[in-house]
């Protein structure tokens, strides 16, 4: 079964459509002059376009009948909708593919495996690695990171004190695979934690915010913006897999309490701006660190000072939003889609004025580290908390099973011939 599509790619969708341009009628299937790049995942809807990419223009469909048109050059997948037992096949020599995936790799783990990300000659992914990172794709602008809109007076938090807890938590996808409500069911032992979501939930949002849909309401911003800190926990830990559980609290001015990408630091608005989970090496002490910090305004304040200036010292934060080629909820600017497109396009392109100049093909591979995880780790407290079972007995499997899933998917792409989905579940087990 097709699994829904992200509530941020359903935005870049919209922004998508209205920003369509030549559509194409049916008599002029059969003059098509410019590259043909095929949508095999459903994800646009679009039956025929033509699109300027720069210098460029490239034709883009989803109908599966181009698929040996002699213009046909690329196909597109989307990776939570990845067709294995429908894929292009035979592949023809001039046919690359092009993976898009932005999200947690529990909605395809498959595909975090080397001998299926390396099918592709291009990637869009979370990873930094990939020919087109999505890492800060929750990540509006700097000027979003540094707006003060909710930013609440220390004075004022304190006062709210008497009713808040330092922490607050709000999860409603309960048990996945990074473990989160394991730690945090710990934690609770010893700071008060308010939280919200269906998991571990022991405080109620007013009626009108209690939809999941709400998240991005002014009014629930504001609730969020009057604590000190908000437990930041990835559903999954993955190399800048970083999602708005990280951007949310520095665009409220709270201090996040972050568990997720390893290599966060690379992301900090400044060196300190977040409190990570693996400098501690219980929950206690992070506890207990947390506390101190509740009790001192000053050592607190540190932690907001780049807000209250308004200044951001991570260069490479910088630099990677200055050279972003696609926007954020932002119709002026290319969405991550347009922006995806356009990449195969302009590649499709210069490889066929290099041909006409009698000069080799540039060649376009994917690497493993662009689209990389480790297996599932469950935190080793004593004794086990309750949710070790959803990771032992889902998550872990899950990857295991996974990795003979890309080995067998691999072995049979690389046969160039259509197969079945029974004859994947043979190699899977063979594997």
């Amino acid at each position: 079964m097709t699994k829904p599509l992200s509530l941020q790619v359903v935005v870049e969708l919209g922004q998508f459509e209205q920003k369509k341009q030549q559509s194409w009628s049916h008599e002029n299937e059969t003059n098509i002059q410019d590259p043909i790049i095929v949508w095999w995942s459903l994800l646009t809807g679009e039956p025929g376009r033509l699109s300027q990419c720069g210098a460029d223009t490239c034709f883009f469909t989803m109908k599966r009948n181009y698929q040996n048109h002699e213009m046909t050059k690329a196909f597109l997948f989307y990776g939570t909708d990845f067709p294995i037992n429908s894929l292009p096949l035979p592949r023809q020599a001039q046919h690359e593919w092009a993976l898009f995936h932005e999200e947690s790799p529990k909605n395809n783990y498959k595909l975090f495996h080397e001998p299926t990300i390396t099918l592709f000659n291009y990637t869009a992914t979370f990873s930094r690695n990939s020919h087109m990172p999505l890492t800060t794709q929750y990540l509006e602008s700097i000027e979003a990171l540094k707006s003060q809109q909710y930013l609440t007076p220390l004075s004022e938090k304190n006062r709210l004190r008497d009713k808040l807890a330092p922490l607050v938590y709000v999860q409603s996808d309960c048990d996945p695979p990074s473990d989160r409500d394991s730690y945090i069911r710990e934690l609770m032992k010893y700071i008060q934690v308010d939280s919200y979501g269906e998991c571990l939930h022991n405080k109620d949002l007013p009626a009108h915010l209690r939809d999941p849909t709400t998240m991005d309401n002014d009014g629930f911003h504001k609730i969020l913006a009057q604590y000190k800190f908000i437990l930041a926990f990835e559903n999954a830990v993955c190399d800048d897999y970083i999602t708005e559980k990280f951007w949310r609290p520095l665009k409220l001015g709270v201090v996040p309490v972050y568990y997720g990408s390893s290599n966060i630091a690379d992301w900090l608005p400044s060196n300190r701006s977040a409190i990570l989970v693996r400098n501690f090496s219980h929950p206690k002490d992070l506890a207990e660190y947390i506390m101190r910090l509740d009790r001192d305004d000053r050592d607190y304040e540190a932690f907001l000072e780049w807000k209250w200036k308004g200044t951001i010292s991570n260069d490479d934060l910088l630099t990677a939003m200055r050279e972003r080629k696609w926007g954020v909820q932002d119709i002026t600017q290319d969405n991550y889609i347009d922006a995806f497109e356009c990449m195969v396009c302009n590649h499709v392109w210069q490889n066929i004025r290099r041909k006409q100049k009698m000069l080799p093909p540039v060649l376009w591979r994917a690497e493993a580290n662009h689209l990389s995880c480790p297996a599932p780790e469950a935190f080793t407290f004593s004794p086990p908390l309750a949710g070790w079972d959803a990771l032992r007995d889902l998550w872990v499997p899950s990857f295991q099973q996974s990795r003979r899933e890309a080995t067998a998917l691999r072995s049979l792409v690389d046969r160039n011939q259509n197969f079945t989905t029974e004859m994947f579940w043979k190699m899977v087990f063979k594997h």
